[in-house]
């Protein structure tokens, strides 16, 4: 970041925080005060604002609605013990949020946009970044087509946002998942490793059908033959096999998570191997069966380290192990949240120091 960017501060008028029950913060709904704006036309990103946080004027007929060019990511920001205020590995999403953008044919972000905006927007709203423990400031960052044109072509005009919303733990408890074997979340060729707005679209009925039967998510399947497991959908699967850590490798239907590349390289650190490779249906259920699977666990910005208490396959349920008595999810887990909070030290370089 050589150029420090031009970038209008709009302040809200009154600051919701007052108001805010900072003992209540239900994911996504809670929103800070202001939002960091951006606009895309003739091949230039300009009118760059932090603004108050509110609605959008648009078009119904921009192209985002009718074809769906939005993508979008997710990031924290976390209040350290010192003090300092982190991002954890914001140039991961950074180069993520392009790769998304180029597979949608849309513009690609200029890297001082991304990471100037968030640091303006977090400067401005620091003050809404939680202080308790396991807490932080979920970042949102969007892009959408804006072209007033029914026609299928990509748009020429679009906008970025960013959005913060402060947030505690996603899940918790440990999940109750099902293994989907007729519904699909991604096809091979697809969309499925970019964070585009469809992928998520087509989730939800599913997703709807396996809350009615009392699971929390869907374990998603490839689309040929469900025999191989891919991911959560909202995180990746990552699972103890022999001692192995063990999780689907990234293709074109399986996320590039962060996290999860975060807890590979944690593993490999503290000296447990890794595989990253297809894993069938049945190498999971046997796993269980015969006592070689000891753990089992979802792996996101919003889920962080969550653990899996019951897989249901073709209508039984198998029970897994006390997620109390995991030793590497767990372990895994309290070294991230040290790293992240500035309790343990930075090997990795991950924390980006807002100034």
């Amino acid at each position: 970041m050589n150029e420090t960017l031009d970038i209008t501060i709009t302040k809200a008028a009154q600051s919701r925080l007052t108001v805010t029950d900072f003992s209540q913060l239900p994911f996504g709904k809670v929103f800070s005060d202001h939002m960091f704006i951006a606009e895309y036309d003739n091949g230039t990103w300009s009118n760059l604002e932090v603004m108050p946080y509110g609605p959008i004027p648009m078009s119904p007929a921009i192209s985002a609605l009718h074809y769906g060019q939005a993508i979008f990511e997710g990031m924290k920001a976390y209040r350290q013990a010192n003090g300092n205020i982190s991002v954890f590995r914001p140039e991961k999403n950074f180069e993520r949020f392009n790769k998304s953008a180029a597979r949608m044919s849309m513009p690609e972000i200029p890297k001082e946009v991304f990471m100037q905006g968030i640091a303006a927007l977090i400067d401005i709203d620091k003050n809404w970044i939680p202080d308790q423990d396991g807490y932080s400031l979920y970042i949102r960052p969007v892009m959408y087509a804006t072209d007033p044109y029914l026609g299928v072509k990509a748009s020429d005009t679009y906008t970025f946002a960013l959005l913060t919303t402060p947030t505690g733990p996603y899940y918790s408890n440990a999940l109750k998942v099902k293994i989907e074997t007729e519904y699909t979340r991604a096809d091979d060729g697809g969309v499925g490793f970019a964070k585009t707005a469809g992928n998520y679209a087509r989730s939800l009925h599913p997703f709807a059908e396996a809350v009615k039967e009392g699971f929390d998510q869907l374990i998603w399947t490839d689309s040929v033959t469900h025999e191989y497991i891919e991911e959560a959908g909202t995180a990746n699967l990552i699972f103890v096999i022999d001692g192995k850590l063990v999780t689907p490798s990234v293709r074109s239907t399986v996320l590039d998570g962060v996290t999860r590349d975060t807890i590979i390289q944690l593993a490999k650190k503290a000296g447990i191997p890794v595989e990253e490779r297809r894993i069938s249906v049945k190498e999971v259920i046997e796993g269980i069966e015969n006592g070689s699977l000891t753990d089992a666990f979802a792996a996101g910005t919003a889920a962080t380290v969550t653990p899996i208490g019951e897989i249901s396959y073709l209508g039984k349920r198998y029970v897994l192990s006390d997620p109390a008595t995991r030793t590497v999810s767990a372990g895994i887990a309290k070294t991230l949240n040290d790293i992240r909070y500035g309790l343990a030290p930075d090997e990795f370089g991950w924390n980006w120091i807002v100034q």
